[in-house]
């Protein structure tokens, strides 16, 4: 049997995977099984942050493989410690805690804003308000916090205890902050598989000036739009925004499974021994990953990204066959006239990837992708929407 068909017996039928099997990369360019070169657009949804087969991050990730691959959280090991100093450093945020995910790091956020909210107003301070159309993850606990029913249908009951609301909806937000007894508001700064949207400021600063007003946490979920996608290192900065948690994941560590969940001044001291763990998380060839991840983004490179961010935009609207872009920096939605199926096809054809969210085609490039690669990319983008 080929790849495909090995895939297909052995494999739970989970994906609707492309006609594709990709065998080896470099930077922004990957290659298929007979040879065909793509430029990617999508980094493993948003998780190559530097691409495929970077010289840097192979040498951090080699190095730690040859000291420790993995010790038990019953140990000290380095490059947690260090990962975590780092991640403060860059946010104002007191405390980490790792994982695998980011389904994983949302998990912990819900957990410590619950505590949260027991300790300091009582349990029946439990609710928390996310957005329609928002995306969480996929546990069963994250799904409930999921402001999508198409997630939800086949896995009812979902854990109790969270009500959503439209995004930009200032008034929907204060009256259900005052029909209910709320422990936090939960949200996306770009709601990333609801189809990539950014939140509008004035919402934002409602949702700041309400949790500050009666202590109800702000939980920011960065997992897709964190670590430099933005344009800033984290998307809530551009709003002038200090959350009470964060929670990351996808490019943090360039390719391995690590989420983190950052912990503010209130937060910070919530989880005690023994309230949340993670056999894995921490692991410290990740941590050495996320290392050299987050050290290299730096202002030159979250102004390139800026600069692409704007080539992109201005290429795409009003061009042809396309109604609409959406998104920050390089995390970007395009609205087309054709179905986003149809393009996303044509473009691999023409050896680009791009994948989906809800009904447009979706990018997420490499942060570092060279400019030669996007321009060509972003022309085949536009013969396909033709």
């Amino acid at each position: 049997m080929n790849i495909k068909e090995i895939d297909s017996s052995y494999i739970a039928n989970t994906y609707s995977r492309f006609p594709l099997v990709l065998t080896d990369g470099k930077g922004s360019r990957v290659k298929d099984e007979n040879g065909k070169e793509y430029i990617d657009m999508s980094t493993g949804i948003a998780v190559n942050a530097f691409g495929y087969s970077d010289n840097e991050w192979i040498s951090a990730v080699t190095e730690q493989l040859s000291k420790i691959q993995h010790a038990s959280n019953l140990y000290f090991t380095e490059p947690a410690a260090r990962l975590a100093e780092l991640l403060v450093n860059k946010t104002g945020m007191k405390k980490v805690f790792f994982s695998n995910s980011g389904a994983e790091a949302n998990e912990c956020a819900i957990k410590v804003a619950r505590k949260y909210a027991a300790e300091k107003k009582g349990t029946d301070y439990y609710k928390i308000i996310t957005l329609n159309n928002s995306f969480h993850g996929r546990t069963i606990t994250t799904l409930a916090a999921t402001g999508q029913e198409v997630f939800h249908k086949d896995f009812l009951p979902l854990t109790d205890g969270f009500i959503y609301v439209d995004a930009n909806n200032i008034e929907e937000l204060k009256k259900a902050v005052s029909d209910n007894k709320i422990a936090a508001i939960m949200f996306e700064i770009v709601q990333g598989e609801g189809g990539v949207l950014p939140l509008e400021k004035d919402f934002i600063d409602s949702i700041k000036e309400i949790c500050a007003e009666q202590d109800i946490l702000t939980i920011v979920d960065e997992v897709q739009c964190g670590n430099g996608r933005s344009g800033k290192l984290y998307a809530y900065m551009h709003y002038g925004l200090q959350p009470d948690i964060v929670s990351t994941a996808k490019g943090l560590a360039g390719g391995l499974p690590l989420g983190a969940t950052l912990l503010g001044d209130k937060t910070a001291d919530v989880l005690k021994f023994g309230d949340h763990g993670s056999t894995f998380g921490g692991n410290p060839v990740c941590c050495a990953a996320a290392l050299n991840v987050l050290n290299r983004i730096d202002d030159k490179l979250l102004e390139d990204v800026s600069k692409k961010s704007e080539y992109i935009f201005s290429e795409l609207s009003g061009a042809k066959g396309v109604k609409s872009v959406s998104g920050l920096g390089l995390m970007i939605g395009i609205e087309t006239e054709k179905a986003a199926a149809d393009v996303i096809d044509a473009c691999m054809e023409m050896g680009v990837l791009v994948i989906k969210a809800k009904s447009k085609v979706r990018l997420l490039p490499a942060l570092n992708i060279p400019f030669e690669d996007l321009k060509v990319a972003i022309e085949v983008i536009k013969k396909a929407c033709l």
